[in-house]
């Protein structure tokens, strides 16, 4: 039986939730029809939405048809509450996207539609209110077919002219056709999952018009996707239930999961946090079943999980990309007289968790709560939604545009924190980043020079803190941030002294840098008469877009482009206003660009940076017992450690990387060289032959003691998370789910090992997992270690290269310096993660042209 999850998209009014209700009636779900007039419609459970009468949270219905169990998800169709459509739209297979026969292709149904293609999901078409007067039916494909692609077919006409229509739509369908005379169901299924086929129905929800046809193509053009075998899971909505137990919605994405089942959902490597099952509840509408276990594609909430939240990833890599619809205006939260401001930003948190994108922002300095909202009909639905769940009235001051903050060169950033008996300092590098990267963190700091547990801790409060810019006191934004010296004393250093120093370097570095102030802009689409062009391109050029030539679409001119949203916030109503209702005014987010008239945004906020003491940039330094607090301008003459832009970088890429490579590889060996002296006396030979075992000569007619290492098997060991916690996309990938990296790192090394035919053993160090016993798992071609308790994925190796290394040729693939000393000693030869990468790749490039030669 297929499993399929389906998300059903809309413009708001375009008849979403009926059609949900139509769905369940035809399949024998419901005993009779709901309305959202009415207030009784069988999705719209909440108060609110009923009130309403729009779909405020995303909802799901279990809809079962003949050989196919569906989720249905009826997502909100106000743009405001589009957030929620988008985080839904992560977890579907395909997507139900309707379309008014009497408005057409409005605004909101072409972003609707640009995210299903972001979210590559598959698309059916349900032109809805065909019984209304309205445009006709051939007119609605043509503008389906003009604004949403050629590939809108219409799947109720004729099979003979179905077919021709399709064959135009891709290879595969044109050879069917003109092979056969016929495309089959199957073909035609597959099409429509790769996006290149949209079936289009048309019909009344309301009147159950059009319903059964299109119950019958999804259940003949629809294809369950393959799952993988592994456990995995994807997180797309929390919310709480009558009881106010948490509830934590996902779609099961490989494996199963089973009640009172452990899953990791955060803590590290060594000491994962785990969080155990209580109950799997699949709903349908307000009423749920509980389930034992759920299978792949199975659509359900669980209860027992604090530690996740929306778009969160179990077992798979994460998504990679942030939301395409994101919050640009700020509201004030206003507490009425006697309101604890602590106990509401506590009851705000928990909605964040629900809607990660509302960003509830403390202002100490204020005492105030700050919140980002999509428009006005979300502040509305707040203002009854808190007084509801948590019990005190809220108000709103008016919206701010949302800034952010960038710098425009690289620039050092120095903290220093040293008041008596404290002690840090802190280097970081800040480097401008691509448009839309947002923050990156990482380390290329020396242990030599700062342990790695203190870098570890930095980069922590690296990504624990909103950090402010200083010429608006916006968030920053598109950075890298690099640790790259530090400085810790062994008597006097405690965590929170790098907290200190880590905030002031970064404050210090924005300080010493170009800033830049951004702000949100809207990529646009504006349709109206011809007779108010000039009035529109007038508008434009005031607001200071940029546009495209105007072009003709039917009757209506078109101008497309993009616009700051502090200009464009209002321009819809008018556009109304001046075309008599003829216009129509389509905007998108575009990302942040440099301000447009930064001077007047950033007087008029008012932001003293000097003034804002929970953001200082200046340092603490000791003298004579006491603290002194030196201004960020002069920290550079006071810093106890060298400034790291005055050191030489090294080369990036080519000859110069390789060459330097070289010379570290040779560097290591000559260290290696002299701690072996130190240990076990001086070398009597030739210092570079030290490193490799002697050949002795065999007497005539005498046998070897042991085989030659030559002619039994060659054996690698692998040291899984110094490999992991080396190579950077692992690294990237571990700091998001580090049962993805494993699994990542797994299926590299089955493909290194095919190519290279050598008894691969990859060692995990669980040593700090309490009770473990120890495992050892064959996975396709490898085996794979997990140390028991108190045993280290080092101490594992050394035993086992001391065993094998006797009789074979053993390597092994690490970085860690102490444990290549002590397998020099067992005859073992080392490789570090930098040239096992290396290595791994060019077995890549090989298998890569292998195939290619082949196909």
């Amino acid at each position: 039986m297929k499993r399929l999850a389906m998300g059903i998209l809309a413009h708001v009014d375009s008849g979403k939730t009926t059609l949900s209700e139509a769905l369940l009636y035809q399949s024998g779900q419901l005993r009779r029809l709901g309305r959202v007039d009415h207030r009784d419609s069988f999705l719209d459970t909440h108060r609110l939405e009923r009130d309403r009468g729009i779909t405020i949270f995303a909802k799901q219905a279990q809809l079962r048809l003949p050989g196919m169990e569906m989720a249905l998800l009826d997502t909100p169709g106000h743009v405001d509450f589009s957030a929620e459509t988008e985080r839904t739209l992560q977890v579907l297979d395909y997507g139900l996207l309707i379309v008014s026969g009497t408005d057409g292709v409005q605004s909101h149904t072409e972003t609707l539609w640009r995210l299903l293609e972001r979210y590559r999901v598959p698309a059916f078409l349900f032109v809805n209110k065909m019984d209304l007067p309205g445009a006709g039916r051939e007119e609605i494909l043509r503008e389906l077919r003009r604004r949403l692609g050629e590939s809108c077919i219409d799947f109720e006409q004729p099979e003979e002219t179905l077919w021709e229509q399709l064959a135009l739509c891709g290879e595969e369908l044109m050879e069917e056709y003109f092979a056969s005379g016929r495309i089959a169901d199957g073909t035609i299924a597959r099409a429509v999952a790769q996006r290149r086929v949209f079936p289009c129905c048309f019909g009344s929800a309301l009147r159950l018009e059009g319903i059964e046809r299109l119950v019958g193509l999804l259940s003949r053009f629809t294809c369950m996707p393959p799952y993988p075998e592994r456990f995995s899971a994807r997180v797309f909505k929390v919310s709480q239930d009558e009881q106010g137990a948490r509830l934590v919605h996902m779609k099961i994405t490989g494996g199963c999961l089973r009640v009172k089942e452990s899953l990791a959902v955060g803590g590290t490597p060594e000491a994962p946090k785990t969080e155990k099952i209580d109950q799997i509840r699949v709903y349908s509408g307000a009423r749920y079943q509980m389930l034992e276990e759920a299978l792949p594609g199975t659509v359900c909430a669980v209860t027992g999980l604090s530690g996740l939240r929306p778009g969160d990833c179990l077992g798979e890599p994460g998504l990679g990309q942030a939301p395409l619809l994101q919050p640009v205006l700020e509201y004030k939260l206003l507490l009425p007289g006697g309101t604890d401001p602590y106990t509401a930003l506590k009851a705000l948190q928990k909605l964040e968790e629900e809607d990660p994108q509302l960003h509830v922002d403390w202002r100490e300095e204020a005492r105030e709560i700050r919140l980002r909202l999509m428009g006005e009909v979300q502040l509305e639905v707040l203002e009854k939604l808190i007084p509801e769940r948590f019990g005190f009235p809220v108000g709103f001051g008016p919206g701010a545009i949302l800034y952010q903050e960038t710098i425009a060169a690289p620039v050092e950033g120095v903290g220093h924190f040293e008041p008596l008996r404290h002690y840090a300092e802190v280097h970081l590098l800040l480097e401008p980043g691509e448009p839309g990267s947002g923050l990156r963190f990482g380390a290329r700091c020396r242990e030599e020079t700062l342990a790695k547990n203190w870098q570890r801790l930095v980069l922590t409060h690296l990504e624990e803190k909103a950090h402010l810019g200083v010429l608006t006191g916006s968030p920053i934004t598109d950075m890298k941030i690099t640790l790259v010296s530090g400085r810790a004393h062994l008597k006097h250093t405690e965590g929170g002294d790098f907290r200190q120093a880590t905030y002031r370097a970064v404050r210090q570095g924005l300080r010493s840098a170009r800033s830049i102030l951004l702000e949100p802009w809207y990529s646009f689409r504006l349709e109206l008469p011809q007779e108010a062009v000039g009035r529109a391109m007038t508008d434009l050029e005031r607001m200071g877009a940029s546009f495209e030539p105007l072009r003709a679409d039917g009757e209506a001119a078109v101008l497309e482009g993009s616009a700051p949203v502090s200009e464009m916030r209002d321009y819809a109503a008018r556009v109304v206003e001046y075309t008599r209702g003829r216009g129509r005014l389509t905007c998108l987010p575009a990302g942040y660009r440099p301000c447009h008239d930064p001077e007047k945004v950033i007087a008029a906020v008012g932001y003293r940076c000097d003034a804002d003491l929970e953001n200082t940039a200046d340092s603490v330094f000791c003298s004579h017992g006491a603290g002194f607090v030196v201004p960020w301008d002069e920290v550079p003459q006071h810093m106890h450690l060298e400034s790291a832009l005055a050191k030489p970088q090294e080369p990036s890429a080519g000859l110069a990387a390789g060459a330097q490579a070289y010379r570290a590889a040779l560097a290591q060996d000559a260290e290696l060289m002299r701690i072996f002296e130190r240990t076990y006396g001086p070398i009597r030979r030739e210092a570079p032959a030290a490193l490799h075992t002697p050949k002795q000569p065999l007497r005539p007619g005498a046998a070897p003691a042991r085989p030659p290492k030559d002619t039994g098997p060659e054996y690698l060991l692998v040291d899984g998370y110094n490999i992991i916690f080396a190579w950077p996309g692992l690294k990237e990938l571990a700091a998001q789910n580090i049962d993805a990296a494993r699994g990542k790192l797994i299926d590299i090394l089955c493909n290194y090992r095919a190519f290279r035919q050598c008894e691969l053993i990859l060692v995990f160090d669980a040593y700090r997992v309490h009770g473990g016993v120890g495992s050892v798992e064959k996975i396709h071609n490898i085996h794979v270690v997990y140390t028991k308790e108190a045993e280290t994925a080092d101490m594992y190796i050394e035993k086992a290269t001391a065993r094998l290394g006797r009789n074979f040729k053993v390597r092994v693939a690490t970085s860690d310096a102490l444990e290549q000393l002590i397998i020099l000693g067992h005859g073992a030869l080392r490789i570090s993660a930098q040239a096992f990468e290396e290595e791994v790749k060019a077995v890549e490039t090989a298998i890569r042209e292998i195939i290619g030669g082949r196909s």
